[in-house]
């Protein structure tokens, strides 16, 4: 465990309090380019303990239509890799506390330069990485090099991950182990709170554990909750401030939209 990384020393501040970390998504550059830092901050106000931000990608494969059509107007937009980094440099202005994770697919990150987007995104103030397209068998050489600018790497598995490899994936995650809810893309439903309880139980205590896909309201969080250490929410955020009018209004909705959830958790 890296002490001096925002995302460690928070899940141990939660552990401690006896706290479920709350952390939505949110696209980068969507409803705007001027909403994002907007809403950032007010997530963090309404009770986000961590923050995903989506990078824009244009085959974005794990994500359902709702993340998808984001992802699709902040490119239209113009928002890549560099955009996205100024966005966190940005927050990092007025909070310096947060952990932001970084959620996207290998192809920006290989553009972009993998030394070269690890180093900037630590000055940036990213915390953590999650590439929903790289397997641990390819992670080595982009673990060492986030590894090597105090980055974590945050793996991601699935309901048909085989437990051997679910082994694998909490050996080599850093950070926390994202499990998906089921089998599918983000913003589906099919949420089996029961079954998901008997998979997460034995993979608690490694590594924290959040769980995300599914997760709509306070209720499906408050259900996930009791039995993960995270809780993830993107969908519902999203299709929440697709039609914001400004970014004011866009972070009223996001701030509306989350207090109930944090409400609702331990």
């Amino acid at each position: 465990m890296s002490a001096g990384n925002r995302i460690d020393r928070r899940f141990a501040a939660l552990r401690d309090r006896g706290r479920t970390a709350l952390v939505p998504f949110m696209t980068a550059g969507d409803p705007s380019l001027d909403a994002t830092v907007p809403v950032m901050h007010a997530l963090v106000a309404a009770g986000a303990d961590l923050l995903e931000l989506g990078v824009p990608f244009s085959d974005p494969m794990a994500d359902g239509p709702v993340i998808q059509q984001s992802s699709e107007r902040a490119l239209a937009r113009g928002v890549g890799l560099a955009t996205v980094l100024g966005m966190v440099a940005a927050f990092r202005k007025d909070d310096a506390d947060t952990p932001v994770v970084l959620m996207g697919y290998m192809n920006p990150v290989e553009v972009f330069g993998l030394q070269r987007f690890a180093q900037a995104a630590a000055a940036a103030g990213v915390d953590g990485v999650l590439l929903v397209d790289c397997p641990p068998e390819e992670a080595s050489e982009t673990r060492a090099a986030l590894a090597s600018h105090g980055l974590l790497q945050i793996m991601l598995a699935a309901p048909t991950t085989p437990g051997a490899r679910l082994d694998t994936l909490l050996a080599e995650s850093q950070g926390y182990l994202y499990y998906v809810s089921f089998a599918g893309v983000t913003g589906a439903s099919g949420l089996d709170v029961a079954t998901l309880r008997q998979r997460i139980a034995p993979l608690r205590g490694r590594l924290p554990i959040a769980v995300g896909f599914g997760v709509r309201d306070a209720a499906s969080a408050s259900a996930i909750g009791a039995f993960a250490d995270a809780v993830v929410i993107g969908s519902a955020l999203v299709s929440t401030m697709a039609d914001a009018a400004s970014p004011s209004d866009a972070a009223s909705r996001a701030s509306a939209f989350l207090a109930p959830i944090r409400a609702a958790l331990p």
